[in-house]
């Protein structure tokens, strides 16, 4: 018994000696540092700040970096061209580099256009803080007058806010100093100086969304922010914009047609966008005209093929314009999608009656919800209604003549 007792000591000297066990400490990763970015609270992700606060909220905080926001045009494309420059100028103040690509308009143009920014950190909390301050004894009795039942509610808080600053603030009825905005590098694609004359092809996706494509491939590589720099050069952001895809403009007949012929060019072209920004350091901002797309089930298929979607329906033009319930908004937004990255679930809003309004100097999205005013008047005229209804009850059972005439 004593020479197999040597061998299993023997064995187990020459075995190495190994931890009691297998869990290590779990270390939290490095995330990359640059200027304008934070990691989200969510789920870790790096996002940036589109340049509408209320916007940031709404999305989770902030544009997830290789994300896709898809913004639904509104009928005469105001506030979406204004949303989209409120995200380059963010870019612009956060040092970050900009790619801007338009059919319509020269991108130097809408370049030029960018809101100035307030740099005095007095931000739009203002009223929301003069809302919020509690009540003096003169001010509850006045409150107890006028609706006592309401007194224990809480206060309806409009603004979208979160506790934490993100972003920066800007006066869109200033434009930003040329000083601030050419020390962005930025790059420009504009359609026509692009096109060229070619055979028509058979190929899936339009020439026009094929030069986009190979000029953001481009930029992308040149400029390393698929990781091709080197370690030396600084990491940066990309901010991709890209105005009004899908119209007529860009050669699709997307809003021509109920079966159009280029039905998957958009589609075609997004599967690639999204290959680029998944793979870089780069966020891009779409507007689409979807109020011209007669093929819903097409923009349904869009909206899905984006990490970030929301719709912009502006009151020009229609009878909501005139409606007492909406007299201080200028449109409603619609959330469309949420992104879902780095979870099961997302997070979604916590009110989904959402409005938009242009101040005198920023643009703002609040919780929509119903005036004081306006309820007192409809519970007069509601008063009104009764007080004629119970004459008109007590007219036909009286039973007596007279020069009362009742409308049926």
């Amino acid at each position: 018994m004593a020479a197999p007792m040597k061998s299993v000591s023997k064995l187990s000297a020459e075995r190495p000696q190994f931890s009691a066990t297998s869990f290590q400490k779990k270390t939290r990763s490095k995330l990359v540092s640059i200027p304008g970015t934070r990691p989200s609270v969510q789920n870790g992700q790096l996002i940036v700040s589109t340049g509408v606060t209320s916007l940031d909220y709404l999305i989770g905080g902030g544009l997830a970096v290789g994300t896709l926001l898809l913004i639904e045009e509104d009928r005469y494309d105001s506030y979406s061209r204004m949303v989209l420059k409120y995200f380059l100028a963010e870019g612009v103040l956060c040092g970050h580099e900009l790619f801007v690509a338009s059919a319509q308009d020269n991108p130097d143009d809408i370049l030029q256009d960018l809101p100035a920014p307030i740099l005095d950190d007095i931000a739009s909390h203002k009223p929301l803080e003069g809302r919020l301050q509690p009540f003096g004894p003169q001010d509850g009795q006045d409150s107890m007058k006028i609706a006592w039942r309401y007194q224990n509610l809480p206060k309806v808080q409009s603004a979208l806010a979160s506790s934490s600053r993100f972003g920066h603030y800007y006066d869109v009825s200033k434009t930003m100093e040329p000083e601030i905005r050419q020390a962005a590098n930025c790059h420009c694609f504009y359609l026509p100086d692009h096109l060229t004359q070619s055979s028509p092809t058979h190929s899936p996706i339009l020439e026009s969304y094929s030069a986009l494509l190979e000029s953001l491939q481009e930029v992308i590589h040149r400029e390393g922010f698929d990781g091709a720099a080197p370690p030396s050069k600084s990491r940066n952001i990309l901010r991709i914009g890209l105005h009004s895809l899908g119209s007529p403009l860009w050669g699709d007949d997307l809003c021509c047609r109920d079966n159009p012929r280029h039905s998957h060019a958009l589609t075609t072209f997004l599967y690639g966008l999204r290959a680029l920004l998944r793979s870089s350091l780069s966020v891009a901002v779409v507007t689409v005209p979807s109020h011209l797309i007669q093929n819903r089930a097409l923009m349904g298929s869009i909206t899905r093929l984006c990490d970030s979607a929301v719709a912009l329906e502006s009151f020009k033009g229609s009878k909501r314009e005139t409606n007492p319930l909406y007299k201080d908004y200028h449109g409603l937004l619609h959330v469309r999608q949420v992104p879902h990255l780095n979870c099961l679930t997302s997070e979604l809003p916590d009110h989904k009656d959402l409005a938009f309004k242009l101040k005198r100097k920023q643009f703002t999205i609040e919780r929509l919800h119903l005036p004081p005013d306006l309820s007192e008047t409809v519970s007069r005229v509601s008063r009104g209604e009764l007080a004629g209804a119970a004459m008109m009850g007590s007219a036909c059972g009286s039973g007596t003549s007279g020069n009362k005439h009742l409308d049926f």
